[in-house]
């Protein structure tokens, strides 16, 4: 299930094949109590990163999705930055 969600179907554009490719992540979780109350749910993430091109005998070459590695980084960027002034914060006291 994870390698066809991951990448995509080859397709024909212009003379390229090109094959989307993505970061699939997915979890299930359920429980209950002591009283006999249960639950469960699941949830899923499809996060684009770019797509595989190339021509019927070159190489393929990975060309990634900007936008989408933007939208990762920045948070992530953004998350480590406060960290480390923490971290820096806190050295000092």
């Amino acid at each position: 299930m994870g390698v066809a969600r991951t990448f995509g179907e080859p397709l024909q554009v212009g003379g390229d094949t090109v094959v989307p490719v993505a970061l699939v992540q997915y979890g299930f979780g359920g429980g209950g109590d002591a009283d006999g109350a249960a639950g469960g749910g699941g949830g899923g993430l499809a996060l684009p990163l770019g797509a595989y091109t190339g021509r019927g005998d070159g190489p393929a070459t990975f060309r990634p999705n900007t936008v989408a590695l933007l939208a990762v980084l920045i948070p992530l960027v953004w998350t480590a930055g406060r960290a480390v002034a923490r971290v820096v914060r806190a050295a000092k006291k």
